[in-house]
């Protein structure tokens, strides 16, 4: 655990001194938590004598059989921030861990790491780690403050209620955790074999892309996203993680990898 810890001061002390890694780290999840808030604020009492449960769809309005119309309304648009929330732990990692070993190529440090006596599954844990921390600490940190700000906002108890309910609990805190690794693994595996910090971002940014897709589908009333598609969801990427985390290991051959970089 020692190597780890120094591995990650490492990590920090370096990734962070480039200004895009930090602004991704610092003002997205400003704005993923800013969007949504002022969405709310626009719209908390636009059409509230109109709201009902006609406006949001059947899947949810089940849900709401002790609530007014308009309660119902608002929770679901709140809802409807979920997903946005679960890009945060998979942005912020990916844009770490893709530039920590190019970084490390491009800047010469790779070679004399590589011949420290770290294993490289102490390596790897460091990496992860490195990158894993700082995306739940905002993801988490971002959605502690959407709690506060919607309670300020609309100050209905029935609203800020549906925050801390399973599925938002299950999705922040165990389905966010699962994405980064998966999203640091992929970064692991692309930036062992590029050459280029650029070229592994934006590689590494497609891992996103599945869930835009399914946050698509939900804002055009395509998916619904309830507890069951979560918990779903958590036990496929829990799945994923370990068949990531095996390949990663496997791709990152300390021996080879030297001679990959120019």
């Amino acid at each position: 655990m020692n190597k780890i810890k120094v591995m990650i001061r490492k990590e920090w002390s370096e990734v962070f001194k480039n200004r895009f890694v930090f602004f991704v780290v610092a003002f997205m999840p400003l704005f993923f938590t800013a969007m949504p808030l002022i969405i709310l604020y626009t719209s908390r009492d636009s059409g509230e004598s109109t709201m009902g449960m006609g406006d949001v769809p059947p899947e949810f309005s089940a849900m709401c059989d002790t609530t007014s119309g308009a309660e119902c309304f608002q929770s679901f648009i709140v809802s409807q921030f979920l997903l946005l929330f679960l890009m945060i732990p998979i942005i912020i990692p990916v844009t770490i861990a893709s530039y920590s070993i190019v970084g490390e190529k491009t800047t010469r440090t790779l070679e004399p790491l590589l011949a420290t006596p770290i294993t490289t599954g102490e390596l790897l844990a460091g990496k992860t780690l490195a990158a894993t921390i700082p995306a739940l600490a905002a993801t988490w940190g971002s959605y502690l403050i959407f709690v506060i700000g919607t309670n300020v906002i609309l100050s209905n108890p029935v609203v800020t209620g549906s925050l801390i309910e399973p599925l938002w609990l299950l999705a922040i805190f165990g389905v966010g955790p699962l994405l980064s690794i998966a999203g640091v693994s992929i970064a692991v595996m692309i930036s062992s074999r590029v050459n280029d910090p650029r070229v592994a971002e934006q590689l590494s940014a497609l891992v996103i892309m599945p869930l835009l897709l399914l946050f698509l589908g939900q804002t055009l009333g395509l998916i619904f996203v309830d507890q069951t598609v979560i918990i779903w969801i958590g036990l496929a990427m829990a799945i994923i993680d370990g068949v990531l985390l095996y390949f990663a290991s496997q791709i990152f051959q300390r021996e080879t990898i030297l001679t990959r970089w120019k």
